[in-house]
């Protein structure tokens, strides 16, 4: 049985739904960002990153998004969850590279600009771009890289719970979704597969 270790409102939210998509055996354990539970030595034990995701598998503990979620898809293959083409597999992880190294990025410097700088007047520039760098982002996922009715196109992979989840912080971060009316019919999309709904449920208790 998989364990995987999240934090509500964060990017594991992703790999909890591919998880649940793929009908794997696993349990969640929540950590408590607000008392810095993924700093603890406990946690850091398990993820010296001190962040999550981190997915505990019988062969050792996995990070970062894209390899959770490719490694979760080739673990279940009857789900089908990723296409079986090489080049459309390398275009998935293409789209999901983006998510992780771009636009999260972009998202994290609203709250995280200690990460790249020392000055507090830095910190409030940051912020200050980030409505502006996740619009961009999302500009360019919503013209050429959502393909329809979901990212690959007819297939539904791990692509899918990856850009919902990215997209949940769209608001926030102060982006306009009338600007994105394929994203944002996506989302409904997602919204409405039991997987999804069960996940944000228990993620929400």
């Amino acid at each position: 049985m998989f364990k995987l270790y999240y934090a509500p409102g964060t990017c594991a939210l992703a790999s909890h739904i591919a998880l649940e998509e793929a009908g794997a055996p696993y349990a969640a354990e929540r950590l408590d960002f607000k008392n810095s539970q993924q700093t603890s030595p406990q946690y850091l034990a398990i993820n010296p990153k001190g962040r999550v995701p981190a997915l505990v598998t019988d062969r050792g503990t996995l990070t970062e998004t894209p390899a959770i979620l490719a490694y979760i898809a080739q673990s279940f293959p009857q789900a089908r969850l990723v296409p079986d083409d090489a080049f459309a597999f390398a275009q998935a992880q293409a789209f999901n590279s983006y998510l992780c190294s771009t636009v999260h990025v972009s998202h994290a410097h609203k709250m995280r600009g200690y990460r790249w700088a020392a000055e507090e007047s830095s910190f409030a520039d940051m912020k200050r771009k980030v409505p502006e760098t996740m619009a961009a982002g999302f500009a360019l996922i919503e013209r050429d890289m959502l393909k329809g009715p979901w990212v690959m196109g007819e297939q539904y992979t791990v692509c899918d719970p990856y850009l919902f989840t990215i997209g949940l912080w769209l608001e926030a971060d102060g982006v306009d979704l009338a600007t994105l009316p394929k994203v944002t019919a996506h989302r409904e999309r997602m919204s409405e597969r039991p997987a999804v709904q069960k996940v944000l449920a228990e993620e929400k208790a």
